[in-house]
């Protein structure tokens, strides 16, 4: 075999060996995509949120382990089959949204509470241990999600004996990527309409308390969340409409969904 021949047979073997080479690196960046995949599916699973309403402006969060109750009311019964609760957050002092009674009759030992000043003046003694006091503006992490209180209060002349600034909190939620967004008693105040990077937002209308729908709906085509749920829409006399809700919002941005939950289980609105 002459020399020519020798160095064509080597150059044939190094190919066919970097071929294998580059296959074998081919199927290990397939595994390490799978693997990828896998743990983004373990962590996508990991940021589920579920939403329970239970009445007006009553709700239930849960995420892994932590079970978070936004103005708990409507006595023990109103959380049958729920968990109790780790976090309990409560936006001002008006029944609808504080009932001692109702957290009396709750199981709440292990529960952190998240409350505005005005809402901790009112609590009994008994829970004083378990209170982290927000003013507006103010934020917290606990048990790995982020609380952000949110100033809510009325700007109608008619209506400032309801709710004035300072006393009362919206709440900001950070949980695992998703950022969710409880107005509580509010009209559509400027810190509601500066809002960044909302997913779910659950927004008051009722009057003479909060809100028009129309007010409501302008506010959330401000701050562009990607899904907005009316909630706290029963009023004194009336109940908000909250279908119109819905078409001033689909027809000012169509890529806000507008997700409507049954807030009022025990009547027909």
């Amino acid at each position: 075999m002459n020399i020519n021949k020798l160095f064509l047979l080597l150059c044939i073997g190094a190919i066919s060996f970097s071929c294998k080479e580059v296959k074998k690196s081919d199927s290990e960046v397939t595994e390490a995509e799978a693997e990828m995949s896998t743990s983004m599916k373990n962590e996508a699973k990991d940021t589920e949120i579920t939403i329970t309403p239970i009445e007006h402006a009553t709700a239930v969060l849960e995420w892994n382990n932590e079970i978070i109750y936004i103005d708990p009311t409507g006595g023990a019964a109103a959380f049958e089959g729920q968990k109790n609760a780790t976090l309990i957050l409560i936006t001002d002092i008006h029944g609808d949204h504080l009932n001692i009674e109702t957290l009396k009759e709750l199981e709440t030992t292990n529960a952190t509470f998240v409350v505005p000043q005005a809402v901790a003046e009112e609590l009994p003694e008994e829970y004083a241990e378990q209170l982290v006091i927000l003013d507006n503006g103010s934020s917290k992490e606990l048990n790995g999600i982020t609380i952000e209180a949110i100033p809510m209060y009325n700007l109608r002349s008619e209506a400032l004996k309801f709710h004035n600034k300072g006393r009362g909190n919206g709440y900001v939620l950070t949980i695992g990527d998703q950022r969710i967004y409880f107005s509580g008693d509010t009209e559509d105040i400027p810190e509601m309409r500066s809002l960044k990077n909302i997913d779910k937002a659950f927004v008051c209308m009722n009057l003479p308390y909060t809100m028009t729908v129309e007010s409501a709906a302008e506010a959330v085509l401000d701050f562009k969340p990607k899904q907005v749920y009316p909630y706290h829409y029963r009023g004194n006399p009336d109940v908000s409409d909250v279908a119109k809700f819905k078409q001033l919002v689909d027809a000012g941005n169509q890529d806000i969904e507008v997700v409507q939950l049954d807030w009022y289980p025990n009547d027909e609105y």
